[in-house]
């Protein structure tokens, strides 16, 4: 896409920014995974327009970690709840300066009434600090630093029906999710902003992750087509380092810490929509400092004939990159990590990774 004056209008061509720009303008089309921004906004994060814009799912990586759970919930909102959002955050720039940002926008919907694209207007509202020597994260013993991507399926591979989340819930905890629904297109889409909305409601009423799938599944089962789902929900509290967690037909977390690689033992749960009143049993896991997860959907490898599929272990092309997701200096390093290995030319579907770091 091409890049956008301050007001939203078009540019023919890109133009350096000024360093002194204080307001910049995005746009973010959801049809085509493509961004827009205007010469203001690179230079309130720190880029040339050459760097290109930062899409939806690389965004998060730019922010200090504490501030990444209240971007995730703006963008949630907007996209999945159709509402304006106006949040406030901080952004790491390449050479160390912090910027405190306004982030204001909306979503924009087709004449159907569903979400296509996403605008946004930051505000640069204090410039120029640097950042501290050691990381801020520091100071908060167990926080998980995030960093996450939708992987495109290649040779035009169905797209719809996967996604990634981070919720922000009372008391500091977080609830990680990654899904996959049957189906492609705007229907696996609608399908998708349905299931994830739940997720995140049911979520924030206290539930746990067992009683979240179970409970989903019944709001699943009452809509006019029916629904198969594929879902990993965890909760993370900081505080004691320990990841609650349950799965409905779906890939385990994988571990990984000193070098070593496991996927972690699976709580008994079907696939949603597969059975009706089903129970999901729930696991508790307690990670250390310096643990690396990967959370990721089917379909993160491409397929190779005559191999074998993945068991309960795992993935062993996802096990065998333990040694270098745990020496990864930070969740974006362990995500570039993943997918280098993985690729992305030849992969028949989309897929999602989400990779949580957890902190000394």
């Amino acid at each position: 896409m091409g890049q956008l004056d301050e007001a939203g209008g078009a540019l023919e061509r890109p133009r350096a920014a000024p360093g002194g720009a204080r307001t910049g303008r995005a746009e973010w089309d959801l049809l085509t995974d493509e961004a827009r921004w205007s010469p203001g906004l690179y230079a309130i994060f720190g880029r040339v327009p050459d760097d290109g814009p930062l899409t939806l799912d690389e965004l998060p990586s730019w922010l200090l970690p504490e501030d990444q759970p209240v971007l995730t919930a703006a963008v949630t909102g907007c996209l999945v709840d159709g509402r304006a959002m106006d949040c406030r955050f901080r952004v790491l720039r390449p050479d160390g300066t912090l910027r405190t940002v306004r982030m204001a926008g909306g979503p924009v919907v087709d004449a159907a009434g569903g979400t296509v694209a996403m605008w946004a207007r930051i505000e640069d509202v204090a410039a120029g600090r640097r950042a501290p020597a050691a990381p801020r994260r520091a100071a908060a013993p167990g926080t998980l630093e995030l960093a996450a991507r939708l992987l495109p399926g290649g040779r035009g591979g169905a797209t719809g029906g996967k996604w990634h989340d981070v919720l922000a819930l009372a008391g500091g905890g977080l609830l990680l999710s990654v899904g996959d629904l049957s189906g492609n297109g705007a229907a696996a889409a609608a399908d998708t902003a349905t299931a994830l909305g739940g997720v995140r409601g049911i979520a924030l009423t206290g539930a746990g992750p067992g009683w979240l799938l179970g409970h989903l599944g019944h709001l699943l089962d009452r809509g006019a087509q029916p629904v198969l789902a594929s879902i990993l929900c965890c909760r993370y509290v900081p505080a004691t380092r320990t990841l609650t967690w349950a799965q409905a037909g779906h890939p385990a977390p994988l571990l990984c810490r000193d070098g070593r690689g496991r996927a972690l033992p699976r709580p008994a749960g079907p696939l949603l929509g597969a059975v009706s009143d089903a129970r999901y049993a729930e696991r508790t896991d307690r990670l250390e400092p310096g643990d690396v997860l990967v959370l990721h959907t089917d379909g993160l490898f491409s397929a190779i004939p005559g191999a074998r599929a993945p068991d309960h272990t795992g993935d062993p092309r996802l096990r065998a990159l333990a040694p270098r997701l745990s020496a990864a200096g930070s969740a974006e390093d362990a995500l570039r990590v993943v997918t280098g290995a993985c690729g992305e030319a030849d992969r028949e579907e989309e897929a999602c990774v989400l990779v949580a770091r957890v902190g000394p």
